[in-house]
């Protein structure tokens, strides 16, 4: 093993913490079952203290949202000189902030839906090149969280109180039909993809958590030549944004077999319910070999 004593940071201060304490104990206990040493660290304004005292080779990062997914954790475990999993400060503090992600895939030629940033101070009609029915969702959150589709005028009033009370910048976008297929990236490999049959309107935060909230595809129920685009595309996100470990790139496929990308999540899910555990698995990883890969590549970035 490249590393003996993990620390799994875990819990954390986002609106996701509960997803993250589920998480962090499913990886807790599979590192323990491989043979390795893990010392749980629920993460709080005094991580330095925390890594200090925890004495660790290297961190398992099982956080979500903001202070764990955002480049802050990354930044300070950079400047302690303890490897991490994941994706280094720069593409970590980029992928949680949707509309600067959308530039940066806009750049590289990857169809993102049309969409505008609105913040308090400006919040606008919608641009004439935005139709409704548009998703509304804060421009710093995971996890659906504060996500909505307005139909009506009305709709969207009230989408856009929710979200903003979630982050100070919201991102709305043109709805986009189609299916949701999301993509597994680790390292170099494309690990395969699922596709999300929601059992509400759409995959929010109920149908990702909640048992029988959705019923996943693997394969997706599509062409092959469809499935060949999109597993190409996960590939290029990740390497757009610059992630590194494990990453989750979500799709929509329209009827025509048009391609827009989401948004990509540098710290996928990691519960019973996740979707790259359900990924790798298809793929010939069990949930043991998923997390020793991943705490393997764990690394400084600088």
């Amino acid at each position: 093993m490249k590393f003996n004593r993990i620390g799994i940071l875990l819990g954390g201060l986002s609106r996701e913490r509960e997803v993250s304490l589920a998480g962090g104990k499913a990886v807790s206990r599979a590192l323990q079952n491989c043979g390795y040493q893990v010392v749980e660290i629920d993460v709080t304004h005094q991580l330095d203290k925390q890594l200090r005292a925890a004495d660790i080779d290297a961190a398992f990062i099982v956080l979500h949202g903001r202070h764990g997914e955002d480049g802050t954790v990354q930044g300070m475990l950079e400047m302690m000189q303890i490897p991490y999993t994941g994706s280094n400060v720069l593409a970590s503090a980029l992928a949680i902030d949707k509309a600067k992600t959308r530039r940066v895939l806009s750049d590289a030629g990857i169809r993102v839906a049309p969409g505008v940033l609105l913040t308090k101070k400006n919040q606008t009609n919608l641009p004439s090149h935005i139709q409704l029915p548009v998703v509304v969702k804060p421009a710093e959150e995971g996890s659906s969280v504060g996500v909505s589709i307005a139909k009506t005028a009305a709709d969207y009033a009230k989408a856009l109180e929710e979200a903003f009370a979630c982050s100070k910048n919201v991102l709305v976008e043109q709805f986009i039909a189609g299916k949701e297929v999301q993509v597994a990236v680790l390292g170099e490999r494309v690990l395969g993809a699922v596709e999300i049959e929601p059992h509400r309107e759409f995959y929010d935060y109920s149908a990702k958590y909640e048992p029988g909230g959705s019923t996943h595809h693997i394969p997706p129920r599509i062409a092959d030549s469809s499935l060949q685009t999109l597993l190409s595309a996960g590939k290029e996100v990740f390497d757009a944004v610059g992630c590194a470990g494990a990453a989750r790139v979500d799709f929509i496929l329209t009827d025509t077999g048009d391609v827009y990308c989401l948004e990509i999540n540098t710290i996928p899910g990691m519960t019973e319910t996740s979707l790259l555990p359900e990924i790798a698995a298809h793929a010939g990883l069990n949930f043991e070999q998923l997390v020793t890969e991943i705490i393997e590549s764990a690394a400084l970035h600088v």
